[in-house]
């Protein structure tokens, strides 16, 4: 052994590499310059002898500790940086090593300042596993935050999950953990082993990993995320246009899970064969946009992809990122936008996922009364911690920016708003209030980043109580969403529909009341999987009345909900009147598709989202009340409204909807002008299963004051039903006959 080298050796910090409690390991394995030469040191555990390789010439390393530390000492006069790898000998085999202690941190002190401060956008550039050439070697950057960890170390397929090989450096107090492992590659299985204070050695996922092992395995897999080639680039560019206000919004929500299940034993389609089956269908429907429930990687499919263990990682039940990215793709070649539920409420306690991460509780609240959450045995996050807050917005940036998502839903918005939601104990916020402040800030700075950006893509909030200003602008303390889902108008609605037409007349109000609020929020109303689930029964089912009734009522709440102001969004399976209520084990039951009546509700769907998209006045003005006017909201005894849908230019759709079932004949109603009116849609016509009480013929208005208006025509209002009508002025030779003298009948002389 050499003296010299044996009088350098700093035992201390060898004793901690060797036990693995060295944060700081760059800082003496590999190469560094000393009085005297390069010292160069390395630690591979049961290394029966190492040489370093350096400018062609072969130097044998003493072994400074039989657990496989080896250092030597290579005269030189000279600072500049060599380069070098090593020879190992292991159980008779030799190969070559490249050292991981050799290459410097890619971290700056711009990127660990932002991310310390919340403020780093796309830190999961950063952060994670990332496929990378350094110095001209290729190889896999790790990078993790666990800033109470004693020690963090890289294992996986590559070092046989041995945390005593890629012990990684801490990067000063950013609590980040960085390390270069050269030769590493796409597809390698890895996690991070994290040592605590008191000495417990656990294992962990990576919270920025981009793949996943497929359940129930349970480790992260180096993926290249950047290698997929988008053919999107018109789609993208017009993205803006597609999701503007004033646009149609007809959202088709599915489980890429079970909308349809292969026929081969295998549990699930792939991404693309997946694509293959939805484009058509939507295309044929005429849906704007399909809305994913979850991808996200999830343990346990129940969950839907609700409690999610990988944000950053698209699961991989149906394929690879690269599968997925396909599926994006092909959806926006076809003209189809695509939105993604989001979970940023709460995550599971899987002992591999967040859960106190570094031995604390990193991402989750300290308190329990604010880190549990009860309804759902999960977890909730601390927006609070600018770290975890940067985590969350950054993901929601991510699956815009990488995936190129054209919206974003966040599930579940009001637990996070609420510190009491679901809770009997609850810790007020500074102000005394019940209100989670840090989630509100949480919320706007996601909003404000993703306007900034200017990426076109929309931010929806599930958000199921009256928090103001959800939609509301970001200078007025709103939150700044795009849109809100319309819980209200979906409860009430749902609420009143399943009671027998006889005692509707009774729960009137509840049909109307939405349009007190319709305008406080931007909304898209939904039928969603949330109501045809766990007991909730099927949309159809919940329908009440005979078989026919049970299609009429059907026929009448999906047009009503296509008349309502409001953006609008569908499960997969009512369009179809699936009678069985959605379980994620099994296929939507297209095989319903064989009988008539469901092909009726089919061909109904597909003709009422055509309608909608094609008459602006369903649509353009959603969100101002220059859109709606009533005509007639106060029959209840008939359970009948009559309203007025309008455009920017002045068009009026006259839309009467009947919730009795009872045919109403020669039934007066109040018109907006003088004019004609003509039906252009029916929701009782015999071509959508209905019996055909419909009107044939243009109605002319008369001068005969009914609901408050001067002039009004008599139609057939058939029963459970919605009829529209085409509002025209009269023509100059119209007038005429509208005008033309009533002749008088001469009275006969006697």
């Amino acid at each position: 052994m050499d003296k010299k080298l044996y009088k350098m050796m700093d035992w201390a910090r060898v004793e901690q590499i060797v036990y693995s409690e060295e944060d700081d390991p760059h800082g003496y394995l590999g190469a560094h310059f000393v009085k005297g030469g390069w010292m160069i040191s390395c630690f591979i555990p049961n290394a029966d002898k190492v040489s370093v390789i350096c400018n062609e010439k072969e130097y044998r390393m003493d072994m400074m500790d039989e657990e496989g530390f080896f250092s030597v000492l290579i005269r030189s006069l000279t600072k500049t940086k060599i380069s070098y790898h090593f020879k190992v000998t292991k159980n008779k085999d030799t190969y070559i090593v490249q050292d991981p202690y050799r290459f410097r941190s890619a971290f700056d002190q711009k990127t660990l300042r932002a991310f310390n401060a919340g403020i780093c956008y796309d830190i999961y550039e950063h952060l994670g596993a990332h496929v990378r050439k350094t110095e001209g070697i290729s190889g896999v950057n790790f990078a993790v935050w666990a800033p109470n960890a004693v020690r963090v170390s890289v294992v996986g397929d590559f070092n046989d999950w041995d945390g005593r090989c890629h012990q990684m450096r801490r990067l000063g107090d950013s609590g980040i953990f960085e390390i270069f492992i050269p030769r590493v590659t796409t597809g390698a299985n890895y996690k991070y082993e994290l040592k605590l204070k008191g000495g417990m050695v656990i294992l962990k996922a990576d919270p920025y990993g981009y793949f996943a092992q497929l359940r129930p395995e349970t480790a992260s897999v180096v993926f290249d995320i950047d290698r997929y080639r988008w053919h999107d680039d018109d789609f993208i560019a017009s993205r803006s246009e597609l999701n503007a206000n004033d646009k149609p919004l007809a959202i088709y929500e599915l489980h890429l899970g079970s909308f349809k299940k292969p026929d081969d034993g295998r549990q699930f389609y792939n991404y693309r064969e997946l694509a293959d089956e939805i484009i058509p269908y939507v295309k044929k429907m005429g849906y704007t946009h399909v809305e994913l429930m979850p991808v996200m990687e999830h343990p346990f499919d129940e969950s839907w992809g609700y409690q999610v263990i990988g944000l950053y990682a698209p699961t991989s039940r149906y394929g690879t990122p690269e599968d997925f990215m396909s599926f994006v793709d092909r959806m926006h070649e076809n003209g189809i936008g695509v939105i993604l539920d989001w979970t940023c409420a709460h995550f599971p306690r899987d002992v591999q996922g967040l859960s106190n991460f570094d031995g604390t509780c990193l991402y989750e609240h300290q308190d329990r009364r604010r880190a549990d959450h009860p309804d759902w045995g999960t977890l909730c996050f601390n927006y609070g911690r600018p770290e975890v807050s940067n985590y969350l917005i950054a993901n929601a940036l991510f699956w815009i920016k990488k995936y190129h998502a054209d919206g974003i839903r966040l599930d579940a918005v009001a637990s996070m708003l609420y510190n009491d939601y679901g809770r009997v104990e609850w810790v007020p916020n500074i102000y005394g209030g019940k209100e989670n402040l840090e989630a509100a800030e949480m919320l706007r700075h996601l909003t404000s980043i993703n306007k900034k950006m200017e990426t076109g893509a929309l931010l929806i909030a599930e958000e199921s109580t009256a928090w103001p200003g959800v939609t509301g602008d970001l200078s007025g303390e709103g939150l700044g969403f795009d849109y809100k889902w319309n819980m209200g108008w979906m409860n009430d609605y749902l609420g009143f529909i399943r009671l027998d037409p006889l005692y509707r007349a009774g729960h009137y109000g509840e049909l109307t009341f939405s349009m007190i609020y319709a305008y406080s929020e931007k909304f898209i109303l939904v039928f969603s999987h949330d109501e045809v689930v766990h007991g909730k029964a099927s949309l159809l089912s919940k329908m009440p009345g005979e078989r026919d009734r049970k299609f009429a009522n059907l026929r009448l709440s999906l047009a009503y909900m296509f008349m309502h102001p409001g953006k609008k969004l569908l499960f997969m399976g009512c369009d179809i009147g699936e009678w069985d209520e959605w379980s994620e084990a099994r296929s939507v039951s297209w095989d319903l598709l064989q009988y008539d009546d469901h092909i009726h509700v089919n061909d109904f769907v597909r003709s009422l989202i055509s309608f909608y998209r094609e008459n602006p006045a369903l649509y353009a003005l959603d969100n101002t009340v220059s859109g709606f006017e009533w005509i007639n909201n106060i029959s209840a005894n008939e359970t009948i409204i009559v309203f007025l849908r309008k455009d920017k230019e002045g068009n009026n759709l006259l839309v009467v909807c009947n919730f009795a079932d009872i045919d109403r004949y020669d039934y007066k109603i109040g018109v907006p002008f003088s004019g004609k009116y003509k039906e252009i849609f029916s929701s009782d016509d015999e071509a959508f299963g209905g019996r055909g009480h419909n009107n044939p013929r243009v109605k002319r208005s008369k001068e005969d004051e009914c609901d408050g208006r001067e002039n009004s025509i008599r139609i057939t209002v058939p029963a459970l039903s919605v009829s529209v009508f085409s509002c025209t002025y009269f023509e100059p030779s119209d007038l005429k006959y509208y005008h033309a003298p009533v002749k008088r009948r001469r009275k006969r002389k006697h």
